[in-house]
C-alpha cells in the first residue's frame, strides 16, 4: 500500500513541494509532499532550484533565521540550508503523526557498535570470577537460565537473549546507554534491557545519571524553579538605613531589664545599645524616639518579623515617620550575626556586672574596636 498510489507518485517539478520532518533518538523520518497527483522518491535533487516548504514541530528550527546570534553548530545547519529556497512552517506534534512514525520506527542502534564490545565483554567475563565459576559449570550440565555462545555468557529473561556484563564494564554500558541522548531513568533503562544482564539496573542507572555533569549543568531541573533574589537598596549614605534587632533575655536587673534593643547603620555599621524590660512595640517606639533626638529618622528600617516590628502601632510609627519598613522572615543575617560575635566576648560582662548602666561602655567597645 505504501509504494502504490495515492502514497507513492512520480515527482513532477512544477507542482508546489512541501517537506513534513521529524526525528527522535531512534532516527530522522522525512515525507516529500506535492499537492499533485504526482510524486517520486525523496531526493535532495528533485527540490534543489524549485521554491518549496518545510513543515516541522520544531519550534526553534522556524525561528533560527530570525536570529543574529547562532550557537556554531546551529549555524553550519542554517548556511548548509541558504542554497535552497524554501520557508518553514511549524505545526504541532498532534498534525505530525505521518512523519512522526517513520521518525520512530524500530532502528537497532546498539547493533551499530554492539560486535566492537562483544570482544570486550569476553575478555571482561573471562576475567571475572563469578561468571568464570558459571561458564565451568554449564560444561557439564545446564545451569538455570543462563547458556554459553561463543564463549560469552548470555541469560533469557521473558524470552530475551541477554548479554550478561560483568561488574568491570556495568558503569561503562549504562553510561554509553545514557550519553546516547541523556535519556532519563525509565528510558536507558528501557534500551538496556533489551541487550544486556545487570542486576539491579535500575539502581546503577538512577546512579549513573545522577553523577552525569552534562545532565546536571543542562537540563532543567522539574517542579517549583528557584527565585530571583532582590537585595533591598541602600544608600551609601550614613543613617540612612536601620537594622533593629532583640537580643535576649539576659539576666534580670534590679530595675527589671531583660533585653538589649540593638540599632545598627547598615553604611557604617555603628551600633548602639539600648536596655529594655520587654520587647512589645511601645518600648521600640520608646527607644527609636530616643535615637531620633540626635540623628533623625532613618530612611528605611530592616527588622525580622516578631511582633514588635508587625504590630499596628509599628506600622503607625513608620507612617508617621515617613520610614520604609522591611520586616523579613529571617531579618537581614549578615549585620545580626555580626553583632552577635562582636557581642560575643561582652555577653560575659553582661552576666557579671549590672549591664544597664554599663551598656554605653559596652556599645562604645564595640564600635572602637573595629577602628
Amino acid at each position: 500500500m505504501l509504494a502504490e498510489k495515492p502514497v507513492l507518485r512520480i515527482y513532477n517539478p512544477n507542482y508546489e513541494t512541501e517537506l513534513h520532518i521529524d526525528a527522535s533518538l531512534e532516527g530522522y523520518g522525512a515525507i516529500l509532499m506535492q499537492k499533485s497527483p504526482v510524486d517520486k522518491n525523496f531526493h535532495p535533487t528533485y527540490y534543489m532550484r524549485i521554491p518549496f516548504k518545510i513543515v516541522t514541530d520544531c519550534s526553534a528550527l522556524e525561528k533560527t533565521r530570525q536570529k543574529k546570534d547562532l550557537v556554531t553548530r546551529v549555524a553550519r545547519w542554517a548556511l548548509l540550508l541558504e542554497e535552497l529556497d524554501y520557508v518553514i512552517e511549524h505545526r504541532s506534534g498532534t498534525r505530525m503523526t505521518h512523519v512522526d512514525a517513520p521518525s520512530r520506527s524500530p532502528i537497532n542502534i546498539f547493533c551499530i557498535s554492539f560486535d566492537n564490545i562483544l570482544p570486550r565483554l569476553k575478555s571482561a567475563q573471562d576475567n571475572d570470577n563469578e561468571v568464570k565459576a558459571m561458564k565451568e559449570l554449564l560444561r557439564t550440565s545446564a545451569y538455570e537460565n543462563y547458556c554459553d555462545r561463543n564463549g560469552i555468557l548470555y541469560k533469557f529473561v521473558e524470552g530475551k537473549e541477554l548479554v550478561v556484563v560483568p561488574d568491570s564494564m556495568q558503569n561503562e554500558i549504562i553510561r554509553n546507554a545514557h550519553e546516547r541522548g541523556h535519556t532519563g531513568v525509565k528510558y536507558t533503562e528501557k534500551h538496556l534491557q533489551d541487550y544486556y544482564y545487570i542486576p539491579k539496573l535500575r539502581q546503577k542507572v538512577e546512579k549513573i545519571i545522577s553523577n552525569c555533569v552534562h545532565c546536571i549543568l543542562i537540563i532543567q531541573k522539574r517542579g517549583k524553579k528557584e527565585g530571583l533574589l532582590h537585595p533591598l537598596q541602600k544608600e551609601d549614605t550614613p543613617l540612612h538605613t536601620y537594622h533593629i534587632y532583640h537580643l535576649g533575655p539576659l539576666e534580670s536587673t534590679n530595675k527589671n531589664y531583660k533585653y538589649v534593643l540593638a540599632i545598627i547603620d547598615a553604611f557604617t555599621k555603628f551600633v548602639w545599645i539600648y536596655p529594655t524590660k520587654s520587647t512589645t512595640s511601645a518600648e521600640v517606639i520608646a527607644k527609636l524616639e530616643i535615637q531620633k533626638a540626635v540623628f533623625g529618622s532613618p530612611f528605611q528600617i530592616i527588622s525580622d518579623s516578631s511582633t514588635a516590628f508587625t504590630s499596628g502601632d509599628f506600622a503607625d510609627y513608620c507612617a508617621k515617620e515617613e520610614i520604609k519598613h522591611h520586616a523579613l522572615r529571617l531579618a537581614c543575617q549578615e549585620p545580626m550575626d555580626r553583632l552577635i560575635v562582636s557581642t560575643r566576648p561582652s555577653y560575659q560582662f553582661f552576666q557579671n556586672y549590672p549591664w544597664r548602666i554599663q551598656t554605653s561602655v559596652i556599645s562604645s567597645q564595640m564600635n572602637y574596636s573595629r577602628r
